[in-house]
């Protein structure tokens, strides 16, 4: 019996510390509730400033009239007046809510929880606005990020030889990039020239034909008849690089009503330039078979490749997709007494 009432005082004590804990974390939502509830005035109006000083700008251009100035500013404020409304009503129904119903109660309000933080429906997070749903839209963004990744065919141009008689597969050598790119317009009222800079990280691949493998001795870095049956001999290059094209080509222009962008989309763009980088690693995929035996070895070595990375590159494109070319200025190999210098051709998407 004794043990029971153990049991019993234990589950009211937990159940009791669930209570004041839930009431306490009421009584600190609704203190956030009422901060929040302060700052959304301040926050439209200083919204309301910007967005009135983007149709003075579009004013003093000759864009628009006055009369149509006018009609935008009201229109403008009415709609920052109706935001402060809204928004408060929804924070005092919330306040409200929570003192009605503050013991044991957890309203589903729009909030969502996040690695035991939340998001708000007002788009917080910790404290950081993720959403910006009620921000005024920038009048002329001349910057535009994007995600850029490319794919295709790798190999080398050697000196002194012709591309057929290159000692590397075409079609098992492989490149592909992946990396994040800002563009910015370069004149304020045309777009038909911008500057594409970011970071990538490029990997390329030399196949080795012929039963060859790359062995390093000494300084130097050479191809050999491997005394097996080679399925696969393949250098593996990575780099991380800084990419820099002039892209120009034709755009659309758009104008709402607070703002204008120009667009590229199904449009035919030229982008030329280069890249400057350093390598951050290497190694050989080695398959081979040893006596009936498949064999996969993994190779890790320097191969006396260049450190220092820096070439050519350009780009047509329609749309999200381009064809791509890129050239190494450097070596592949340093030491060499027949310089070889790396070369790519594929596709490339820019995810703008």
């Amino acid at each position: 019996m004794r043990k029971h009432t153990h049991y019993t005082l234990f589950i009211v004590l937990i159940f009791g510390l669930q209570l004041s804990a839930q009431e306490e974390n009421n009584i600190e939502r609704i203190e956030d509730l009422k901060e929040q509830r302060e700052k959304i005035t301040t926050q439209e109006r200083s919204y309301l400033k910007i967005e009135v000083e983007a149709i003075n700008e579009r004013l003093e251009k000759g864009e628009i009239t006055q009369n149509e100035a006018n009609k935008l500013k009201q229109e403008a404020a009415e709609k920052r007046a109706l935001n402060i409304e809204n928004r408060t009503a929804i924070i005092d129904n919330k306040i409200a809510l929570l003192e009605r119903n503050k013991e044991g109660y957890e309203p589903d309000d729009g909030e969502t929880s996040i690695a035991g933080f939340t998001i708000s429906d007002e788009g917080t997070f910790i404290g950081i606005n993720v959403r910006g749903e009620n921000k005024p839209i920038k009048y002329d963004r001349r910057t535009t990020t994007a995600l850029v990744m490319a794919i295709g065919f790798n190999n080398a141009i050697i000196d002194g030889e012709k591309f057929d008689d290159t000692p590397y597969e075409v079609g098992g050598s492989h490149f592909f990039e992946l990396g994040w790119a800002w563009k910015t317009r370069v004149f304020k009222e045309s777009n038909f020239l911008r500057i594409k800079y970011g970071f990538s990280f490029q990997f390329n691949g030399l196949r080795a034909d012929d039963n060859m493998y790359f062995v390093q001795n000494g300084d130097v870095t050479s191809l050999e008849l491997h005394p097996y049956d080679v399925k696969k001999a393949k250098l593996n290059v990575t780099n991380l690089v800084f990419p820099l094209h002039f892209e120009f080509g034709p755009s659309k222009k758009k104008e709402y009503a607070t703002h204008f962008r120009y667009f590229t989309h199904h449009q035919f763009k030229v982008g030329l330039g280069g890249y400057v980088g350093f390598k951050t690693g290497v190694y050989q995929k080695l398959k081979y078979k040893e006596d009936g035996e498949k064999v996969k070895q993994k190779l890790k070595n320097s191969y006396i490749t260049s450190n220092t990375v820096y070439g050519l590159s350009g780009y047509l494109a329609w749309g999200h997709t381009a064809l791509y070319v890129k050239y190494d200025l450097n070596t592949i190999f340093k030491n060499q007494t027949v310089d070889q210098r790396n070369i790519s051709l594929g596709l490339r998407f820019d995810m703008d």
